[in-house]
């Protein structure tokens, strides 16, 4: 063995020769434009860093202003690191809060490569798992997103190459004398809460507390993590985050780091910090109002009890003529439900009653009268849903249908919310069954046709079988419904317009889902009954090959078939779980994907309508009239001038498959039912 001497000496020329960089700041509430790079929506406010404010779908960042050493020179083996920071997630009036923030560690600046909502500006769609992003961060997240698999809506979690944590807990403290309590900390209430984030020998700890308590001894957060091909040599440290249409304020008010001092967090105040607690809205609960009655009570009490009798009256008053019918009412649809009714079909619109999500609001299961609902609770903060109400309202309140949801009513809780009431779904999506189901609880092929031919009915209704032409304008798997039967029903109307015979659609916005969409839809902004056309198509070919329409990492749908088709492989587009199940034809395959693909072409002039559709679903009958019979020629000779793509063959005519080629070969069972259309029924 060397000598003792001799050990010592080399050790001291090792650490000259490699010697470990250091890095050590503190930012107390004086953050300026000269120790932070800010992108995005991150602003500098009264010398604290916001990252974002009250605006929509927004990211902010804000970083150190130059790359730090994470590793030690000329090894894989990462600097070990202390950081704290006080925080504070301050939620706005009346808006609802999301989405989140996160300390991050990236190996570039800017916002590149970053999506807003619950992406937190730090991925987006495409670099999300991606092990070459080389990001690690730890969120601090106030939204559960299932896609992530977020334990709750106020979590804190480890972040490697991806927003699906590696390790994550509810936002708390562990309190008590052995450290044997937890204490959960709402992260968006407003308060300023600090946090410690320990790096070293491959365990990170994750603590944190509410500013100026003192630091627990057992973290949240305490997991072996390997940094060593996360981090690249140098790294910019900081924040980022990001809203969606949920919007809140986050904010950073001190920040302290370290390469070697795991303590320099002690040196952050926290005393005497602003507070972005929302004030309490309501003066019977401030500290004046209390004064004043506890002097005065004793000489007006008498006068007190004869001015609650008053208040009580006029109150009563006031709530009769709250209930009295609106003036759009009578002109729509009059069937109103006292909210009394609706809170207690839902049990107070309890949590455990949720079953979905809509555009501006949630979707509650409920009982009316020993009959089980649907209801959507459209929050009134901004246009948008009363838009979707009167939408609803105005179309889905005078549709009868049974290949339509079922609008049983409408109440409101006076100005802060709109709720419809549908009948309920027992069976819930056609997209869930499509997507969410494994090999053994798929549907069949001959429910898939039962369930097209449905929705083909119900928008047959729609754009011929009332006194004006509706306009669905977001037809998609999740938008058909699926009763205890397994009939389809089409729901969600509230992008739904409605237009008299003759009349053209006028609004030029853009509005549906992607995907869906038609060519001319995304150009123009004008939907017509082609543009539902092209939807339904899409859905068609969705539900045939059990692919969405847009999937990440692979071709688009309509894209991908043109080339199986084109190679003479259609058939090879069959969802995979149905080829085991044998209840089908080949012909029948293909004459499906046929129809999906000449709804979704390009050309409107080329597309059937949805009378035509409808045919083919039911097959051919006996004795065409004339004038079927010269809308079918029509359509025959459009199409015979629309050019083939590649040299497959359709009954030898070397084209695309026309409408009437179609229809003459759906004469199998399976693309058939005995069923008639049923207008207004």
């Amino acid at each position: 063995m060397l000598p003792q001497s001799t050990f010592l000496w080399f050790l001291t020329v090792l650490q000259l020769l490699f010697p470990i960089s250091s890095l050590d700041f503190i930012f107390n509430t004086n953050f300026n434009s000269t120790n932070l790079q800010r992108y995005g929506s991150a602003r500098i406010e009264n010398s604290i860093l916001s990252l974002t404010n009250d605006t929509t779908f927004s990211i902010g960042r804000a970083f150190y202003p130059s790359k730090i050493p994470t590793k030690r020179p000329n090894s894989s083996t990462p600097l070990p690191f202390s950081t704290s920071f006080i925080f504070s997630i301050a939620p706005y009036r009346h808006r609802l809060p999301g989405h989140g923030f996160a300390f991050v560690f990236l190996p570039f600046a800017g916002i590149a490569g970053a999506s807003s909502s619950q992406h937190l500006g730090l991925f987006n769609l495409t670099n999300d798992g991606d092990p070459n992003n080389h990001i690690f961060g730890v969120e601090f997240d106030v939204f559960k997103n299932q896609e992530f698999n977020d334990i709750s809506d106020n979590h804190v979690g480890i972040d490697v190459y991806s927003l699906t944590s590696i390790a994550s807990n509810v936002a708390g403290v562990w309190t008590g004398k052995d450290d044997e309590k937890f204490k959960e900390l709402k992260l968006n209430n407003g308060e300023n809460y600090q946090v410690w984030i320990d790096y070293k020998d491959s365990r990170i700890n994750v603590t944190m507390v509410k500013a100026g308590a003192k630091r627990p001894n057992r973290p949240l957060i305490s997991e072996f993590l390997n940094l060593s091909g996360v981090l690249l040599d140098e790294m910019y440290v900081g924040f980022c985050a990001a809203t969606g249409q949920l919007v809140e304020s986050h904010k950073i008010l001190a920040w302290s780091f370290s390469n070697s001092n795991f303590s320099i967090g002690e040196a952050l105040v926290t005393t005497n910090l602003p507070s972005f607690v929302l004030p309490k809205g309501s003066v019977f609960q401030s500290k004046g109002f209390i004064a004043g009655v506890s002097v005065g009570c004793v000489l007006i009490i008498g006068c007190g009890v004869v001015i609650y009798l008053i208040w009580l009256r006029k109150k009563r008053k006031k709530r009769k003529e709250k209930e009295e019918t609106e003036d759009w009412e009578l002109e729509y649809w009059p069937h109103r439900i006292g909210f009394q009714e609706i809170y207690a079909a839902t049990k107070g619109f309890s949590e455990e009653n949720v079953i979905g999500f809509g555009g501006n609001g949630k979707v509650y299961k409920g009982h009316l009268l020993g009959v089980e609902i649907a209801l959507k609770r459209i929050c009134l903060d901004n246009e948008n849903g009363m838009r979707e109400f009167l939408a609803e309202v105005s179309s889905l309140g005078r549709l009868k249908h049974r290949n339509l949801v079922g609008l049983r009513g409408w109440g409101k809780k006076e100005k802060e919310s709109l709720i419809l009431i549908y009948d309920y779904m027992e069976n819930g999506s056609l997209d869930k069954w499509i997507f969410e189901r494994d090999e053994s609880m798929t549907l069949n092929w001959e429910q898939r046709i039962k369930i097209l031919k449905d929705a083909a009915c119900g928008i047959l209704y729609l754009h011929e079988g009332w006194e004006s032409k509706v306009l669905h304008r977001d037809i998609k798997a999740s938008n058909v419904l699926l009763d205890k039967d397994m009939n389809a029903r089409l729901g969600d109307f509230g992008l739904a317009r409605m237009h008299h015979r003759g009349q053209l659609a006028v609004t030029t916005q853009v509005i549906g889902t992607a995907g869906y969409m038609a060519p001319e839809l995304v150009k123009t902004g004008r939907a017509s009954t082609q543009t539902d056309i092209f939807s339904f198509g899409i859905l068609v070919l969705e539900v045939v090959c059990g692919r969405r329409p847009i999937e990440e990492g692979k071709p688009n749908l309509v894209d991908w078939l043109w080339r199986l088709m084109e190679r003479g492989e259609l058939l090879s587009a069959l969802d995979e779980r149905l080829k085991a199940k044998d209840s089908y034809t080949d012909e029948e395959v293909e004459r499906a994907l046929h129809l999906g693909l000449l709804c979704a072409h390009p050309d409107t002039n080329v597309r059937p309508t949805i009378r035509q559709v409808v045919k083919v679903f039911e097959g051919p009958s006996e004795g065409t009239e004339p004038e079927e019979e010269g809308m079918h020629v029509n359509l025959r000779e459009t199409l015979a001038t629309t050019a083939m793509r590649s040299n497959w063959n359709f009954g030898g005519n070397g084209r695309y498959p026309t409408f009437d080629a179609i229809h003459k070969n759906s004469s199998s069972p399976s693309l058939t039912t005995s069923d008639i259309i049923v207008e207004g029924r």
